[in-house]
């Protein structure tokens, strides 16, 4: 790999952390003027329209995609399924907390990831998963209790939403061979969205009127960041070497942080703000433990 293209691909990585970690704020604007189904409904369907050229038009030729028949179809709706619970989750905890605080909590998925596969698939992980999930779970009581015991609302919410999080991303893992790429993406945020859409239906009252105030925050989270997101994470990945993406994607949080702040005028305390770093820390830790550095372009397999 040259190193041209390899400081190429960790821009656009960068890049890609940039825009989901802004997502938030989108996100956030969003809670407090429509229902969460019903912008979660039309903004993955955005995402899918904006996808579907690339389905289309870069076909890829390295995964076999002779059949996509019932069981097929059947993962792809599982992963819709569990993508509509972790957004759901996610946007209803984004009434009641900040941005910057969604985006931190929200990254612990890469910390329970490896946990789920240990307690629930009993696959072995190194002992540094453990220190990473201490170190988080001492960050989230600092950023969302500010040290008194009690959590918030929001902060559940948004935790709950993370354990979904982990478990599509387990889920996906398991699917990308299996699956073409785009068809499992395009596939995976039309069933979320026509799920978050029907219960909208049922559930929702006036939440219309919402679509006119929001309408920029559904067109960012549609296109931007999913649409967009999606295809420059791809590029990144082509080139980035395995650690490189998975450090700098884990800056979502802190950008998400960031904008809550620029934005928002979302402000943290000391506390918070030490609750913050750990949590990053345990994030790092938990993805610096899953490579095996004397080969840094794969996976630690143990």
């Amino acid at each position: 790999m040259k190193s041209r293209d390899r400081i190429k691909a960790d821009f656009i990585l960068i890049l890609v952390a940039l825009i989901w970690g802004s997502a938030f704020v989108a996100q956030r604007h969003a809670a407090l003027e429509m229902g969460a189904f019903l912008f979660n409904g039309i903004r993955f369907w955005v995402g899918a329209l904006v996808l579907l050229p690339l389905f289309y038009f870069n076909s890829s030729v390295n995964v076999k995609t002779e059949e996509f028949g019932q069981k097929e179809s059947l993962w792809v709706i599982l992963a819709g399924f569990l993508l509509f619970v972790a957004s759901a989750f996610q946007q209803f905890g984004m009434k009641y907390t900040t941005a910057g605080n969604a985006g931190f909590i929200t990254g612990l998925y890469v910390v329970l990831i490896p946990l789920f596969l240990s307690v629930i698939w009993r696959e072995k992980i190194n002992v540094v998963i453990w220190v990473a999930a201490v170190f988080s779970i001492i960050g989230l009581f600092l950023l969302s209790t500010n040290g008194n015991f009690g959590i918030n609302l929001g902060d559940l919410l948004e935790l709950i939403g993370a354990c979904f999080w982990a478990f599509h991303v387990i889920l996906i893992g398991r699917l990308v061979n299996r699956i073409e790429i785009k068809k499992l993406a395009i596939g995976q945020y039309l069933i979320c969205g026509a799920l978050s859409l029907i219960f909208s239906l049922l559930i929702e009252i006036n939440s219309l009127s919402g679509i006119v105030q929001s309408w920029w925050a559904i067109l960012f989270t549609g296109i931007v960041s999913i649409g967009f997101g999606y295809t420059l994470q791809a590029v990144g990945q082509r080139f980035a070497p395995a650690p490189d993406a998975a450090i700098i994607l884990s800056l979502e949080s802190v950008f998400a942080a960031f904008a809550g702040w620029i934005f928002l005028g979302e402000l943290l305390n000391l506390q918070q703000i030490m609750g913050c770093m750990i949590i990053f820390s345990g994030m790092l830790l938990a993805q610096l433990a899953q490579f095996d550095f004397r080969n840094r372009s794969r996976f630690d397999q143990k």
